[in-house]
């Protein structure tokens, strides 16, 4: 299952499981509330087989898969392509992501008051990350996640760097995080 917790604004060390002693862990309710991000939990020895994640992608729409492996065996140039994946950034498109093998972290920004989530996913857990919320990707110690990307369509994996709140996907993020998200 899933875990969310508010961070410290620490850049540094993106390894970091969290630095707040405790961590305030959120709820996925509250997690969907304070930022719109969705958790489906998948089985793995069975999603392709059991209909659910068939079902998902019908109703919203995925067309397209790929999938990826980070570690320093399989991801071609890791070290830069880490520190890019980490670079707070939005995307036009929703990010999803099931990962299959392995764990890392999502970090989103907390729409209300900008505050970094910290968003653990291990094995079975698959995120919906709004389009227009800045967020960011590390692995955590293991150094290795295997994961599936789903899209609408053509895949467009352009990150824009954070500062790009005139861009039409932040202003309706916005609007729909100040309306409050609706599942």
């Amino acid at each position: 299952m899933v875990r969310a917790w508010f961070m410290d604004d620490e850049s540094t060390d993106q390894r970091l499981e969290h630095q707040r002693n405790p961590p305030e862990f959120l709820d996925l309710d509250q997690l969907f509330k304070f930022t719109g991000v969705e958790y489906f939990k998948i089985n793995v020895p069975t999603y392709d087989s059991d209909g659910i994640l068939e079902q998902i992608r019908k109703d919203r729409g995925y067309s397209y898969e790929d999938e990826i492996t980070c570690s320093k065996e399989c991801l071609p140039d890791y070290e830069n392509k880490l520190k890019n994946f980490f670079t707070e950034h939005l995307h036009t498109d929703e990010e999803i992501r099931f990962v299959l093998d392995g764990s890392g972290y999502f970090d989103v920004r907390n729409g209300k008051d900008d505050q970094w989530i910290r968003i653990e996913v291990v094995a079975g857990d698959m995120i919906v990350i709004p389009s227009g919320i800045y967020h960011r990707f590390t692995l955590d110690v293991k150094n290795f996640i295997r994961a599936k990307r789903y899209f609408v369509g053509e895949p467009v994996w352009l990150p824009y760097n954070r500062p790009a709140d005139d861009m039409e996907c932040r202003k309706q993020y916005l609007s729909k995080m100040q309306a409050g998200f609706a599942a």
